[in-house]
């Protein structure tokens, strides 16, 4: 398998409010950056939305380091949450409804195909790859006409 090392950020002006996301893939010598901006939004949807977007560019099975400075988005799949939320119908444990479930099955399916490791990287703490993110994230919530975010329900 191939050894990818992913770095992922969201970021959002308001939140919710216009946001964005920013993605770092790295392969051997080969880099890819990626982002997307959304007219209305939350950051935990960008957060989430960086990770699948990343997992869903790779065309087949991957060993992936995933990094992320979002707690939400790591303690859910390291603590598995996730699969506690599924055994409950994806509700939480105080019997809400869990937020962003659309994100959530989407990157379960997308980091299905591959051996994921996910870790956690303090945000704003100097990380060359994490901070190249947040650059990426905030510009693309900064553009012009931006989409909507479509399963965005806040």
């Amino acid at each position: 398998m191939k050894r990818v090392t992913v770095y992922t950020d969201g970021a959002c002006r308001g939140n919710p409010g216009p946001g964005g996301y920013g993605v770092v893939l790295i392969y051997g010598k080969h880099r890819l950056e990626l982002s997307q901006g959304y007219a209305h939004t939350t950051n935990n949807r960008m957060e989430l939305l960086a990770a699948i977007t990343a997992l869903e560019e790779l065309s087949e099975p991957c060993e992936v380091e995933l990094h992320s400075d979002s707690r939400y988005v790591i303690d859910a799949l390291i603590k598995n949450w996730i699969k506690g939320w599924k055994a409950k119908g994806w509700k939480t444990s105080t019997g809400g409804p869990v937020k962003n479930q659309d994100l959530w099955v989407r990157l379960v399916n997308a980091s299905a195909p591959h051996k994921m490791t996910w870790k956690w990287v303090r945000g704003h703490a100097g990380h060359t790859e994490n901070e190249r993110c947040d650059v990426l994230a905030v510009a693309a919530a900064r553009e012009r006409n931006l989409p909507e975010d479509a399963g965005f329900d806040g």
